[in-house]
């Protein structure tokens, strides 16, 4: 009582601010103004009357409160706080303050908060978590692997089994894939959206690499097809820490009960495919999601119906499409190689660094996040995808590359060189699809020397081919150094007694 004393006297004899009487006092600001509001609500004011000592000013600054039966004073219902705390943005004190409106007589925050959590305390380890509701899907892959046996030859292939779950509700999802490589990891985040039927906030998964590129506890680096994916749905990635298992905690313990429930009831039953194996885990997944929790009411299909559901995003239009991603360097005849087929971009962007989003029908190209190209894909090998605006004017590239220049460093080296640089470049519908190619044959002459190479030329000119692997295969092989007889004289005779000939076929 000294101590609120003093508090009063500074406030209101000295009128010292809150934060001075606090470092005066040695309490803390909000216990300074918790000691004015009590002492306005009491109706006194400074000085205090001569005759009110210490326990009579206590008295009428902190009243006891009124001697009720526990009953009367209203037990919370802890179930239902539990269920209202999984909603977004719910906090415990804000229903300790509904619980008050409710009960003006009841317990206050201290006692409410101290047995909410004993009684959370008596639950299963697996159900101690908390989490918002439609905030996190925790993914993983299950550490046993299902059997499937060709029909055809006997084989038995080992299948994988994905796992997620709901972090509010425990809703599970499982399925078997082939394999834990990228097209298995984010089909199966697909399907597991559709099973959902909405988007969560955040999908957490472990630090797998097809999913993540390289681990750190700070900043792991996403592979970038599933940030396209994370950004198609609206979600966010959020991975587990390295060797920290308490972060995916709701995974594992999913992934057990997924092992026991459904992988142990599959050890005696034989499966011939993926779509079967499927149907039968999808089976036992309905049954697994309406079991009835043993110490909670309800079961995971009740809650995610009531908890999740309502608050998931809804799906896109249209489901991800599946994209790789990888780097490539716009050669001088500004195209970009694709799967050994080339594809234009801007001949501004001649040696620079671009990405390159490659789906089944389509490759789009990005420079600094900017798409700069689109083609349809081929697969055509050695062949070009070229777009008549991406080409410059004068058709001359950084270096002033032009089919003169290549023709007049051919002519250097010898005419059958020159003859068959030529060859090439008019054997395209644009000659800058064949630089890459003439680049590399007058490139042999730096390896091999120009004599050779122009005897190289003159063998590939008479056999009819001008492509740089015929030219390298010849030089590789010494066949520049044989005399062109001996080619001439290993061609097939007009006759022969092993030669049919073509009265034959008449």
């Amino acid at each position: 009582m000294r101590k609120i004393k003093d508090v009063l006297r500074l406030k209101w004899d000295r009128e010292l601010s809150n934060r001075q009487i606090a470092a005066v006092c040695g309490v803390s600001r909000p216990t300074v103004s918790e000691y004015l509001r009590r002492t306005v609500e009491a109706g006194l004011s400074w000085p205090l009357p001569a005759d009110l000592d210490e326990a009579h000013l206590e008295q009428l600054l902190f009243p006891q409160p009124p001697d009720l039966p526990a009953q009367a004073r209203g037990i919370p219902d802890w179930q239902h706080i539990r269920d209202e705390l999984a909603g977004k943005n719910v906090t415990l004190f804000l229903l300790w303050q509904e619980y008050r409106q409710a009960n003006p007589d009841g317990y206050q925050y201290s006692w409410f908060c101290e047995h909410y959590r004993a009684w959370r305390g008596k639950l299963d380890l697996v159900m101690r978590q908390d989490h918002r509701a439609g905030e996190k899907l925790f993914v993983d892959y299950a550490g046993q692997a299902v059997p499937v046996i060709d029909r055809t030859t006997g084989e038995i292939h080992e299948a994988q089994v994905f796992v997620a779950v709901m972090g509010a509700s425990n809703y599970t999802y499982a399925e078997a894939t082939w394999s834990q490589t990228l097209p298995d990891w984010i089909g199966s985040h697909t399907r597991a959206f559709q099973y959902l039927n909405g988007v969560p906030e955040l999908v957490v998964p472990d630090n797998l690499k097809s999913g993540v590129t390289k681990a750190h506890r700070y900043e792991p680096d996403l592979n970038p097809t599933y940030q396209d994916m994370a950004a198609h749905y609206g979600v966010a990635i959020v991975p587990t820490r390295a060797r920290k298992p308490r972060d995916k905690a709701k995974v594992e313990g999913g992934v057990l009960i997924v092992e026991r429930w459904i992988l142990a009831a599959l050890r005696h039953h034989q499966h011939f495919s993926l779509g079967q194996l499927n149907a039968t885990i999808r089976e036992l997944l309905e049954k697994l999601n309406s079991r009835p929790f043993r110490k909670l009411p309800g079961c995971r299909r009740d809650h995610f119906e009531q908890l999740d559901k309502p608050v998931l995003q809804p799906l896109p239009v249209e489901p991800y499409v599946y994209a790789e991603w990888k780097k490539a360097r716009v050669h001088i005849d500004y195209h970009v190689a694709i799967d050994r087929h080339y594809y234009s971009v801007p001949y501004t962007l001649i040696k620079k660094e671009v990405e390159v989003r490659i789906t089944h029908n389509t490759i789009e190209c990005f420079y600094r996040g900017n798409r700069i190209a689109s083609h349809r894909r081929s697969d055509q090998k050695g062949r070009h995808t070229t777009i008549a605006a991406h080409m410059p004017e004068s058709h001359r590239q950084a270096g002033e590359w032009s089919p003169e220049r290549l023709i007049g460093w051919a002519a250097k080296t010898g005419p059958a060189t020159e003859k068959l640089i030529r060859t090439a470049l008019g054997a395209r519908k644009h000659p800058q699809q064949a630089y890459r190619s003439c680049l590399g044959i007058l490139r042999l002459g730096q390896s091999y020397g120009e004599s050779r190479l122009e005897a190289a030329c003159q063998r590939a000119l008479m056999l009819g081919s001008c492509r740089y692997k015929s030219i390298e295969s010849i030089l590789k092989h010494r066949l520049d150094q044989q005399p062109l007889e001996e080619q001439q004289e290993l061609a097939l005779p007009d006759t022969h007694d092993n030669i049919r000939g073509p009265a034959y076929y008449h």
